[in-house]
């Protein structure tokens, strides 16, 4: 996955601009320092320090509205950051004439602390090592050079003036320093972490329904192999074998993408799931691997919905010279068994059961009906308020291969010259058919073939 449009990296401008933001909170702590502080070695330096360190701000925030991507500025006004501290100790610990209490003031070692902590802000380990190596190097230097003039100048020895508080504060600062590196040392390997996890939740993604893919990265219980009800749906597209015969493979590529785009677009538009694609079939669950009071009212809806989308995209298709390819959908709703079937090589997360058979067989009927959509009688039962409308041809006793048991259907019967889809009623929910399309038929019993 591409880092710089991932959501964790997004932020980083925003990180940059707060952070810049905080600059003129350590400004103001420099200039209370300034008014009210006390013991100050040189008045001037200090109002030079500030000084420079409000332009180093304003700067800073004008990168960060106007240049968020030049993430190498950011070195630069660390640099700058460590210089104005280096000053200052330069000011209190070299510049500050000879005697036996040379200690730092406490106005002094706040600003280096401030200082650390605005840039531990940014969270970028590169920075924090910038900032405390040259603070750490200078500090330790000038404490050397301060030892061995006050052990010239017969000020104690050189090893007394060397390890005395001011190195203390110097050993305080070097692990306060550490410490915020293994704080953004631990932010980076979390980040990285999350951007593993999204990468592969978008490779599973494209393998798998929305509704599975954080199953199947947690392990959910959901997995489980276990009984439930749920909204079986089959889609085909009619005569396709047939047109695959004569298609290139790049035109056969397409159509067959678009198809799949539309059918699946729309089956997660309504909380579904598509759990394969078989050529030009598709397999949707509604209730797997979670069920949810409405299964069967989105599962009716989505079908609905779907069978005008694809009444548009086939018209789309021959507006722009391709095949005619009608599509047939079967809707049952039932009992499966549904989770991860494990075979030793190859697992596979999915329903079986009769409802799944009665729902393929229902699709198969509809191009023997040419209808755009049949369901059970069982769908009726759970979304009776759907079936109002007078579109519906309802059947009884009607027998299909492989199951002893007939059932009741209904189907939508559409002309052969459906052209576009307006308004079809569902309830609360809205999609689109001419309802002068459809066209009755006997209630007689059909058996399949």
């Amino acid at each position: 996955m591409d880092q710089k449009s991932s959501p964790f990296t997004n932020s980083a401008s925003t990180r940059e601009m707060r952070s810049a933001s905080l600059r003129f909170v350590v400004l103001s702590i420099l200039f209370a320092n300034l008014l009210f502080g006390d013991g100050f070695a040189s008045f001037t330096t200090h109002v030079i320090v500030s000084s420079v360190y409000l332009i180093v701000s304003v700067a800073s925030v004008a990168v960060a509205v106007y240049f968020p991507t030049q993430r190498h500025l950011s070195a630069l006004f660390v640099t700058l950051d460590a210089a104005l501290v280096v000053a200052i100790l330069y000011e209190h610990i070299l510049a500050s004439p000879i005697t036996e209490d040379h200690a730092l003031t406490t106005s002094s070692l706040v600003v280096s602390f401030i200082l650390l902590n605005h840039v531990a802000l940014k969270l970028e380990r590169r920075l924090i090592v910038l900032f405390s190596t040259i603070v750490v190097l200078a500090w330790v230097l000038m404490l050397a050079l301060m030892a061995f003039s006050h052990h010239a100048s017969a000020h104690g020895t050189l090893l007394t003036n060397f390890f005395n508080e001011d190195l203390g504060l110097t050993i305080s600062f070097a692990f306060t320093s550490l410490a915020v590196y293994l704080l953004a040392r631990d932010h980076d390997r979390t980040i990285r972490q999350a951007l593993r996890i999204e990468e592969k939740r978008m490779n599973l993604s494209r393998f798998f329904s929305p509704t599975v893919v954080a199953d199947l990265q947690t392990a959910s219980a959901s997995l489980d192999l276990e009984r439930r009800d749920a909204a079986i749906m089959f889609v085909d597209i009619r005569d396709f074998t047939s047109y695959a015969e004569t298609a290139s493979a790049r035109e056969l590529a397409r159509v067959l993408g678009e198809y799949r785009h539309v059918v699946a677009g729309t089956v997660f538009a309504y909380g579904g799931t598509v759990d394969k694609f078989i050529g030009d079939g598709v397999m949707a669950v509604f209730g797997q691997p979670k069920p949810k009071a409405d299964d069967a009212q989105r599962a009716m809806a989505c079908a609905l919905s779907l069978t005008a989308a694809l009444d548009e995209w086939r018209n789309d298709n021959i507006e722009r010279g391709g095949p005619c390819l009608d599509a047939g959908i079967g809707l049952h709703y039932g009992t499966v068994l549904g989770g991860v079937i494990e075979s030793g090589f190859h697992d596979e997360f999915t329903v079986i059961g009769d409802a799944v058979n009665v729902a393929q067989r229902l699709e198969s009927l509809a191009s023997l009906l040419k209808s755009p959509l049949v369901v059970s009688e069982r769908m009726i039962e759970e979304v009776p308020s759907m079936f109002g409308a007078n579109n519906w041809v309802y059947t009884n006793s009607v027998s299909i291969p492989g199951r002893k048991a007939s059932l009741n259907i209904a189907y939508i019967r559409r002309a052969a010259t459906l052209a576009s889809p307006v308004d079809y009623e569902t309830g609360d929910m809205h999609t689109d058919i001419k309802r002068s399309s459809f066209q009755s038929l006997p209630a007689t019993p059909l058996v399949g073939t």
